[in-house]
């Protein structure tokens, strides 16, 4: 599952919550550099596959007419050209491939910038941190379900897409992932 811009913070706390509690970490400043420099590295992947579908939809459109007149699935074309370039903008398209290479570059950046100590082998901090990630992206369903399931067991009718909504939406987001440890 493709991680969204806005549950990026919630993992980056994740992360630092995870790497406090497992007991082989030290950090040397706390959990909220921690969980910024987590933070920076997410965003600046989904920045970059942004970027690269930017580009796909620009070449997809481009090539409209042509789409049209193969009868071409327009999907699959999307896919297929985003495949061909994300190697171009430093894109994974495999998500455990992905999350994996994450993990290495978080934890390298905690390193670098004294944020952690260990004794133990780098890949098992590495594990902490890949499970971290994860671990959220399948619970977020759940927790998506759950608030979704609050909303609509309110007296009055909340429309999806209001401002209403969507404060009301976060505040419940968030009141979950506390409930279940995640922030």
């Amino acid at each position: 599952m493709k991680v969204s811009l806005k549950t990026v913070p919630h993992i980056s706390s994740k992360i630092a919550i995870d790497l406090s509690k497992s007991g082989v970490v030290t950090m040397t400043k706390g959990l909220e550099p921690v969980a910024h420099e987590a933070e920076k590295i997410l965003l600046t992947n989904i920045k970059q596959e942004m970027t690269l579908e930017e580009k796909v939809y620009e070449i997809v459109d481009a090539n409209e007419d042509q789409i049209e007149f193969y009868l071409a699935d327009e999907r699959q074309l999307f896919y297929m050209i985003k495949k061909k370039l994300a190697p171009q903008y430093g894109v994974i398209l495999n998500y455990e491939e992905r999350y994996s290479d994450l993990s290495h570059k978080i934890l390298d950046e905690l390193y670098e910038e004294d944020l952690i100590h260990f004794d133990v082998a780098e890949n098992r901090i590495k594990n902490i941190i890949y499970n971290s990630i994860t671990s959220f992206i399948a619970d977020n369903d759940e927790i998506e379900k759950a608030v979704r399931e609050k909303i609509s067991s309110y007296k009055r009718n909340i429309i999806p897409g209001t401002d209403d909504y969507e404060i009301l939406y976060e505040k419940l987001f968030h009141e979950e992932i506390q409930k279940r440890g995640m922030a």
